[in-house]
């Protein structure tokens, strides 16, 4: 039984299931603000942004915007805002889409890039 278990979690994490607590729109912004995160997003692959207070997002040689709505985490680079459900563990952050991580950061204080 307990091998069964571990098989089917295992399968879940395998096929980027997704059974952790999303964050709410007050931790979330909390854990963000003023803030870098740097990781890796499955469909884009790295990066690193800085998330100012003021709403915006300053990356290497482009900007966007921010915003928390409905506990989600939504993101504008000159195109319609995409929302992500937020996953906060320490400075480890997972970004999820449709049930599914899309993405993972860890959360750094400031700005230690200068964008």
């Amino acid at each position: 039984m307990k091998a069964l278990a571990l098989a089917a979690a295992f399968a879940a994490l395998s096929t980027g299931a997704f059974a952790a607590e999303l964050a709410s729109g007050e931790a979330i912004t909390a854990a963000i603000s003023g803030k870098t995160v740097q990781g890796s997003m499955s469909d884009s692959g790295a990066y690193t942004e800085f998330y100012a207070a003021d709403g915006t997002i300053r990356g290497n040689g482009y900007t966007g915007t921010w915003t928390v709505s409905d506990d989600e985490m939504c993101f504008a680079y000159g195109e319609e805002p995409s929302c992500w459900g937020v996953v906060l563990d320490g400075t480890s952050v997972s970004w999820i889409k449709d049930g599914k991580t899309g993405g993972t950061g860890t959360i750094v204080d400031g700005n230690p890039n200068g964008f």
